[in-house]
């Protein structure tokens, strides 16, 4: 039986509440924004490559299939060198962050390119269920997924910590809600509350998203099955110090 006890929390301008949801074995917050944020072991990331087409990171895949089709130099610095709109809380300008990096045309929507066989429906309108049935009839291909490009074994775990049934919708809530679960790990409250340097965090994104680069301008995966960032470090860090001084 869950139980659910309210609890304030200061994290965020904006986040002034979440609810303690006490699971066996584990806890989790559930933010004002609905995000599950879950504390405790961290998250081990999950690695494939060869055959299976999974890429470095938890959410690239091989470089014929890169989320980006490469642009012209001197269109790739004009969109670089832009500052980014982000809107809404930090938490909600993060997630902006990462759809810039890893799903900038299609958001929740977004699928692969290196996929072959798509999904016959829009990632929103799948249910979890669908996902892991067209995962799991066209193997050989990569399958990240979402805003987030989950890839399968990173979607698979966060389900199953979140205790999400088969017919939950891939919504763009519930994407949300399986990245905060990420968010956390990497050190969000940390480095909110002073504990972690904002560059530490920001590395462990890297770590996770193989769109943001490290501190050396390059992909944390550079090289691996094609992977590279696809923001520069004076941008990432420029609207990393904007998110978190507000």
């Amino acid at each position: 039986m869950i139980k659910m006890i309210a609890v304030v929390l200061g994290l965020w301008p904006g986040l002034v509440w979440a609810e303690m949801v006490v699971v066996p074995g584990q806890a989790l917050l559930r933010g004002a924004t609905g995000g599950l944020l879950r504390t405790g072991t961290p998250l081990i990331a999950a690695r494939a490559s060869g055959a299976t087409g999974s890429g470095g990171s938890l959410f690239t895949g091989q470089s014929i299939g890169g989320l980006f089709a490469p642009l012209p130099k001197h269109t790739r610095e004009a969109v670089v060198a832009a500052p980014l709109a982000l809107r809404g809380t930090p938490v909600e300008r993060i997630r902006q962050l990462i759809q810039y990096a890893e799903s900038r045309r299609d958001g929740y929507d977004a699928v692969q390119h290196g996929a072959v066989i798509k999904p016959r429906k829009a990632p929103t309108r799948m249910t979890i269920g669908e996902i892991n049935r067209w995962i799991d009839d066209t193997p050989g291909q990569p399958h990240a997924i979402g805003r987030y490009q989950f890839i399968p074994p990173t979607l698979r775990s966060l389900i199953k910590r979140l205790g999400l049934p088969d017919s939950t919708r891939f919504s763009p809530d519930i994407q949300d809600r399986l990245a905060d679960v990420l968010l956390i790990e990497a050190g969000l409250n940390s480095v909110r509350s002073g504990a972690m340097k904002r560059e530490t965090f920001m590395h462990n994104l890297a770590k996770i998203w193989a769109g943001f680069p490290t501190a050396n301008g390059r992909s944390y995966y550079h090289g691996y099955a094609g992977n590279k960032s696809s923001i520069t470090w004076a941008q990432y860090d420029a609207e990393m110090r904007r998110i978190f001084r507000s």
